[in-house]
């Protein structure tokens, strides 16, 4: 029987994670708004700062931003979350421009340039294909740019999928897109960033003395209820995070999945501080 995750890890440090040179940072949509659905534009400046820091210190940084059909969604006064595909992707159409003009606005004030990146699943379905996109985004990290990555909701509509396209990869939501990321620009580690502080051993919404989980290690099994429905904002569930750190983690790059909501959190798990769930990378080139 395959180990439980260590519920706690007081001897275990974060070294790899501190020291990581390339940093895949994936936002939620429930932490880039309030639960009114309206823009939580501190905690992106906060994001914006952070990353910008990260930069500053020689490291590599990518951002997979969730958030353009919430916002394009507010800005047409649209209250209630529709169903209708073709609502969602004309919210995505609005929102995405919105996205990524603070995005910029807040990079530019910090003397830092930022590159829109819109993906669907086609762009991995083929080698050249996703070739293609690993040297694009290689050479915008050499000139010091910041990608900011979203799957283009304007275009693609399939939903979560973990199935595979001519023997590659495909995704419908953020979460299995940022792994994706990491795992083609070989990162060290990939920051889940959501609306709960991790993962828990147990529905800490039926129980709440359930601990959570701090450090999960290559092998471990996780004997926990992942069939929870996404939030009401976004499309990924816990299930969905779970599996993008299990699939960095195969690929040789640690996880962590924290909560995004407090604005400090991110600058102190990438000081190695024990916050959220540490997935251990598997060694590279481990299946």
């Amino acid at each position: 029987m395959p180990p439980m995750p260590h519920k706690t890890s007081p001897d275990s440090t974060r070294k790899a994670v501190k020291e990581a040179e390339r940093v895949v940072l994936k936002v939620g949509t429930r932490v880039l708004t309030h639960d009114d659905g309206h823009l939580a534009l501190a905690r992106l400046f906060q994001l914006i700062e952070t990353a910008a820091s990260l930069r500053r210190e020689g490291r590599d940084v990518l951002i997979v931003s969730s958030g353009a059909v919430g916002l394009g969604r507010d800005a047409l006064g649209l209250a209630k979350r529709s169903v209708d595909l073709s609502t969602k992707q004309a919210c995505a159409a609005v929102g995405q421009s919105r996205l990524m003009g603070l995005y910029q606005e807040g990079f530019s004030r910090l003397g830092l340039v930022c590159a829109q990146v819109l993906l669907t699943q086609t762009d991995f379905a083929t080698s050249e294909r996703h070739d293609t996109l690993r040297r694009a985004l290689v050479r915008l990290l050499a000139l010091g740019v910041i990608p900011v990555i979203n799957e283009n909701d304007v275009v693609s509509t399939v939903e979560l999928e973990t199935a595979s396209m001519n023997g590659a990869p495909i995704f419908g939501d953020n979460d299995q897109l940022s792994a994706l990321v990491a795992t083609q620009l070989e990162a060290h580690l990939l920051v889940l960033l959501t609306d709960v502080p991790g993962v828990y051993a147990r529905d800490p919404h039926r129980d709440p003395s359930a601990p959570l989980l701090s450090e999960v290690k290559d092998g471990d099994a996780l004997d926990i209820d992942l069939s929870g429905k996404s939030s009401h904002a976004g499309r990924g569930g816990m299930r969905t995070k779970v599996e993008a750190a299990r699939l960095a983690t195969k690929a040789g790059c640690h996880a962590v999945i924290t909560s995004g909501l407090a604005m400090e959190t991110l600058g102190e798990v990438m000081a190695g501080k024990p916050l959220g769930t540490w997935f251990v990378a598997a060694p590279r080139g481990k299946a």
